[in-house]
């Protein structure tokens, strides 16, 4: 089934596009586990996933810790830490 990704701030940058809707591999698990297969999609995505340790994410719309399982996730945000003011 077709997950959609959403980039913010620098990340949506790098990788040159806000959005894209893709079909991970079956042993993709976690956000962790998508992060590390899309840097592999092309330069941006590689230049911006470099350190996920900088990223956070939301699955359907709910902040989760990126060992979070993405199992029956339609939407994915991923994005830098987030300020207030």
């Amino acid at each position: 089934m077709p997950l959609t990704i959403l980039y913010f701030a620098w990340v949506r940058e790098r990788i040159g596009q806000a959005e894209e809707s893709v079909t991970p591999p079956t042993d993709v698990v976690s956000v962790a586990d998508l992060i590390g297969w899309l840097a592999g999609r092309s330069a941006g995505h590689a230049e911006a996933l470099a350190e996920p340790e900088r990223l956070r994410a939301a699955v359907d719309q709910n902040f989760v810790a990126l060992d979070a399982v993405i199992t029956g996730a339609r939407e994915i945000a991923i994005f830098p830490p987030v300020t207030g003011g």
